[in-house]
């Protein structure tokens, strides 16, 4: 495969497919043999399913023949391993979920609905509660930027393989930032859609979709914005979640593809607190400077206007917490667990279910309700993505859950509070750091208002493109 085929997003290699330039066949061979070349160096796959993706090829080419119109027939993804695939197992991370799924996942049976071959399903962390993508069972997953660097957490998987080009979309979910972080370290585009957007049916650790006491959202990595708002496009409705945002007015593809307007945009490099005090670089805060000085160059109001926090971050830890003891006490093989997982989920059992109860309930509602004030006078709010750039591998090991979550909240003290308020948020790139390492910001709209996002986002990306620049691999 030619690096301007394996680079190409998602949109792109559908129009390929449509026009005849490839065959689904061909995209997807050259697709696992690139896997095969350069996932060793990375260990972002989970599994690589090439027979059963061929199989589907061919199946894409039948359709092709028949006049199929299917946005991303022919198109090769990837799935987190969190997301179930009918007769694959989803390990979850850890290696206590042997059993092989009976069904899809309602956003996967969507995704390949829309004509997308799956390729293999990515690397997570031990049940998605890090912001790291390493465990003892499947290893260490690499930046394709530096290799000696992580790619966050815990999407981690899936960024590293859209970053290094072995596929243009992966499937993502995010309980506390775990799209936008991985996003963030590896230099690729992810957006946390509204609270109920893309349906979280069937998920195989809570089938009532309650992940994570409702802080949790499916999605995806790309490297273009318009490769998220199609998959937006293809993967939302059917949501039987509480609050579920209605269907937008007109595609998101469409958003992606227009001006957003001229736009009151607040700017803030102060977050809030929740287990340990906030840690966040001078490059960090940098980022946000200069990508708010390009946003003023290009016709927006931008202004300094930190959120009303109160005490956010007590929420937010308490359904986050419980949310990793619901998650450990329903694993059918506990003691194949890491010990530090097994902390956490004790650490999560003190708090009581009254208290999250509250914290997901009235309580959040008066957070809504303070927070939101901001939005009365922007549409977006501008903020860091992480306290500063991927962290060096293993940067956690050998720490005890306690220590690990306290270094944890204080770095990725950013994305949480929008997954306790149910707002969309992404994470767009804005350049790379003096060490050569991804540097990212967020975005963060109002509730149900993902159009304005990928609109704004799609305008960064016109002004200052980040496809074009490619690891070394």
């Amino acid at each position: 495969m030619s690096e301007e085929i394996a680079f190409a997003s998602a949109a792109a290699q559908a129009e390929m497919v449509r026009s005849g330039e490839l065959s689904p066949t061909e995209l997807v061979q050259s697709t696992l043999d690139r896997i095969e070349r350069i996932d060793p160096q990375l260990n972002s796959f989970r599994i690589v399913l090439a027979e059963r993706a061929l199989a589907e090829a061919q199946q894409a080419e039948a359709r092709l023949r028949a006049g199929d119109e299917r946005p991303l027939l022919g198109v090769p993804v990837a799935l987190k391993d969190g997301h179930d695939l009918a007769g694959e197992p989803s390990h979850h991370g850890t290696d206590s979920f042997p059993e092989p799924a009976a069904s899809d996942t309602e956003m996967v049976r969507r995704l390949r609905a829309a004509g997308a071959i799956v390729v293999g399903k990515t690397n997570l962390p031990e049940l998605a509660i890090h912001g790291f993508t390493e465990s003892a069972t499947w290893g260490v997953t690499r930046n394709p930027w530096n290799p000696q660097h992580g790619t966050g957490g815990s999407s981690g998987g899936s960024a590293a393989a859209v970053a290094a080009g072995l596929v243009p979309l992966a499937s993502a979910s995010d309980g506390a930032g775990s799209i936008r972080i991985p996003a963030a370290a590896c230099g690729v585009f992810g957006i946390k859609p509204t609270r109920g957007r893309i349906s979280m049916v069937p998920d195989g650790l809570v089938p009532e979709q309650d992940h994570w006491r409702g802080m949790s959202v499916n999605g995806c990595e790309s490297r273009t914005v318009l490769d998220s708002a199609i998959y937006l496009d293809v993967t939302s409705g059917e949501s039987k979640e509480a609050g579920a945002p209605p269907a937008p007015e007109r595609p998101f593809a469409d958003h992606a593809r227009a001006e957003p307007g001229k736009l009151q945009i607040a700017f803030s490099t102060k977050a809030p607190r929740a287990i340990a005090p906030p840690s966040v670089s001078e490059e960090a805060k940098g980022a946000v400077a200069e990508t708010g000085e390009l946003l003023r160059s290009l016709g927006h109001r931008v202004e300094q206007h930190d959120p009303d926090w109160g005490n956010v971050g007590n929420q937010v830890a308490a359904r986050y917490m419980r949310g990793i003891h619901d998650d450990v006490s329903r694993v059918p093989q506990p003691e194949r667990l890491e010990l530090r997982t097994r902390r956490y989920g004790q650490l999560g059992g003190l708090v009581s279910e009254r208290l999250v109860q509250r914290a997901a309930g009235e309580v959040a509602e008066r957070d809504r309700e303070r927070i939101w004030r901001l939005f009365d006078q922007f549409d977006v709010l501008l903020t860091p993505v992480m306290g500063g750039t991927a962290l060096p591998l293993r940067h956690w090991e050998g720490r005890s859950a306690l220590r690990t979550l306290f270094g944890q909240t204080s770095f990725y003290c950013f994305t949480p509070t929008w997954n306790h308020l149910g707002n969309p948020a992404a994470s767009v790139p804005a350049g790379f750091s003096a060490n050569g390492l991804p540097l990212a910001v967020q975005l963060i709209g109002r509730y149900g208002d993902e159009g304005t996002l990928l609109s704004l986002a799609a305008q960064l990306e016109a002004e200052r493109p980040w496809a074009d620049r490619r690891p070394a691999l």
